[in-house]
């Protein structure tokens, strides 16, 4: 590894280290979680009751619901739509969704994965009348049909739908619609013949989510965890996932949807058309080992669009897995996070295509694993030859540049300005080791976000680890080492001893000595305390990338030839003898040294 090889992956390890303290959290262990209610059942009554309060509470809701009191009283009946993946529970109070399941995938304690229940999200539609009162859906019963089959953009699809009747030719409708081997459910919201009875005020739809704890580590699940939105005007925001503390945002443009997201799984509401507005809340309770976050979004509707028939919405419930979201709505694969910029784009259509393509061949991940790591060296091994040619050139100068380290007796800037002259009459460009080093920085780190994330290594296992898609632990410690935890991850000790072995590799053909060589001892070790709380699937990933690196290297070890190397470079310094080097960064980079060394000069002989 030569000079700018070391500087290289000293930025990389920096860059790596602030982003996990600041944007990946690591992992702690919490209680087990407790178990998770379901209920499809009509709701029960309390065990006690009294006759004659209830009879005072029931007269004045009815009061208080004036032309609605009619629909105050009833009895909640559970209705279920279901299909290949989804399995959804609606009731008849409020006519509204009580629970969702997601039948082919598990919580981190392997119970069925219940993505809410009526306990912990509330979904709330309230809307004005004429006279001033404020009317909840949920305070109404509504009559439920009976589930019908019918035909959704040509496919097979189930729908029910919910009716109250306020008067003749009076009524709200809430109509769910479910296709076939979907996450998405329709719901469209109509008050019919109701002009005369509802303000033209925008209804209002408070959604409060207490997201459900799903996965092991709890801290990285929370850190993931946020509300996500996208606006008409096709700009994706959302609150700070790693924020602590309350967290508040008031959109005042149209809102298209808006996601509550987890590490894993999304449960988002998108309009047709748009939400006048939105305002948006993140809480946490970190005492709380149950759940996740509560996350509360207030969305208006206009009511034109309720009176018309124009109040049609889409619910997502589902995982967040790329070829799932990118056929939902508009910026809506944005629930994944992939990166930013460039790193995303190498995610999409690089690392996801490969990646899907191996699923459907091979049944372990594990060894999907060693095959993507395979395919992304076959497309960066010209850059890893062009890396290693660079170091060579500069190995065979070592006794030039020795002797002009001896010459100049610890003044670094002449040492410097003349160890460029020498490269500048070889042929020698010393950025060209370091050049492919960070033209690969981009898989480097859309691999850091890609593993994190995949919900495909969720639950997998391989070798001693349960699951790739958190941290392996082959021991736990009886006390926590700071910025490392209290467990011991195998797979990042690998990692850690390949990368020493590839560096130690390396040095052998470079021409860093001093602290250069010490730190490039060092990143390694600063690697296994950032990466021992991180997916194994991602320390595995770079544990096999470092031993076929460290192959290809000594296969182009075997056939590259230093003495022809040296041979060259002698040729092309008789035949540029006497010319002016040829413009560019490293002439000026030469130029620039060779002024500093000058003024150093200088201001030595005046000090005096």
């Amino acid at each position: 590894m030569d000079k700018n090889s070391a500087i290289g992956m000293g930025l990389i390890a920096i860059l790596i280290l602030v982003y996990s303290i600041f944007f990946m959290k690591g992992p702690e262990e919490q209680p087990a979680q407790k178990a998770a209610k379901t209920t499809t059942s009509i709701s029960a009554a309390p065990a006690k009751q009294n006759p004659t309060l209830d009879s005072v509470a029931n007269a004045q809701r009815v009061a208080q619901l004036g032309a609605f009191g009619a629909l105050a009283t009833g009895q909640n009946q559970a209705v279920s739509l279901e299909n290949q993946v989804l399995r959804l529970t609606l009731g008849s109070q409020g006519g509204k969704v009580e629970e969702v399941e997601l039948k082919n995938y598990k919580t981190w304690d392997k119970k069925p994965l219940v993505l809410f229940d009526k306990e912990t999200s509330q979904q709330e539609f309230s809307f004005q009348t004429k006279e001033g009162r404020t009317v909840r859906l949920s305070d109404l019963f509504f009559q439920p049909s009976a589930v019908s089959n019918v035909t959704l953009n040509n496919k097979p699809a189930k729908s029910v739908t919910f009716t109250a009747q306020v008067a003749a030719g009076q009524t709200i409708e809430q109509v769910y619609t479910l296709q076939e081997d979907s996450y998405e459910v329709g719901y469209q919201l109509n008050f019919r013949g109701m002009e005369n009875l509802v303000a033209q005020q925008p209804v209002l739809l408070t959604w409060t989510d207490q997201l459900k704890r799903l996965e092991k580590d709890l801290k990285q699940n929370r850190s993931h965890s946020t509300i996500n939105y996208f606006t008409a005007d096709e700009s994706f925001d959302n609150l700070s996932a790693s924020a602590t503390e309350t967290e508040t945002e008031k959109l005042e443009e149209p809102v298209k949807w808006v996601a509550n997201k987890q590490n894993f799984f999304t449960a988002a509401i998108i309009a047709q058309n748009s939400f006048a507005n939105a305002e948006i809340t993140s809480a946490i309770n970190e005492s709380d080992t149950t759940q996740i976050k509560t996350l509360t979004s207030k969305l208006t509707i206009s009511a034109q669009d309720v009176l018309s028939g124009k109040a049609h919405f889409t619910y997502f419930f589902g995982p967040n897995d790329y070829d799932v979201l990118k056929n939902v709505s508009e910026g809506f694969d944005r629930n994944l996070e992939l990166g930013w910029g460039i790193f995303s784009y190498v995610n999409k259509y690089l690392i996801i295509p490969a990646f899907d393509f191996l699923e459907d061949f091979v049944p372990s991940y594990g060894i999907i694993i060693i095959l993507l790591v395979l395919y992304i060296k076959l497309i960066l091994s010209p850059l890893t030859y062009k890396s290693y040619i660079s170091m060579a050139k500069m190995k065979v100068l070592k006794p030039e540049i020795d002797a002009i380290k001896e010459k100049n007796d610890g003044d670094m800037q002449k040492t410097q300005a003349e160890t460029m002259s020498l490269y500048s009459k070889m042929g020698v460009n010393p950025m060209s080791g370091c050049i492919p080093m960070l033209l690969q920085m981009p898989i480097l780190f859309a691999m850091f976000n890609f593993f994190p994330n995949s919900i495909e290594l969720r639950q997998e296992p391989f070798l001693w680890a349960h699951d790739l898609s958190t941290y392996d632990v082959f021991a736990m410690l009886p006390f926590t080492i700071p910025f490392y935890g209290n467990h011991v991850s195998m797979f990042t000790l690998l990692m850690t001893a390949s990368t020493i072995l590839y560096t130690w590799s390396n040095n052998q053909v470079s021409t860093v000595q001093g602290p250069m060589k010490f730190y490039s001892y060092l990143m390694p070790v600063i690697f296994m305390f950032v990466l021992n709380s991180f997916p194994a699937g991602l320390s595995f990933y770079y544990f096999v990338s470092n031993i076929v690196t460290f192959g290809q290297q000594a296969l182009i070890r075997y056939f590259v030839d230093e003495t022809k190397i040296r041979k060259n470079l002698e040729e092309y310094q008789e035949k540029n003898k006497g010319k002016e080097p040829k413009g560019g960064f490293q002439k000026r980079l030469q130029e620039a040294m060779k002024v500093a060394a000058e003024q150093d000069a200088k201001r030595k002989k005046g000090t005096k």
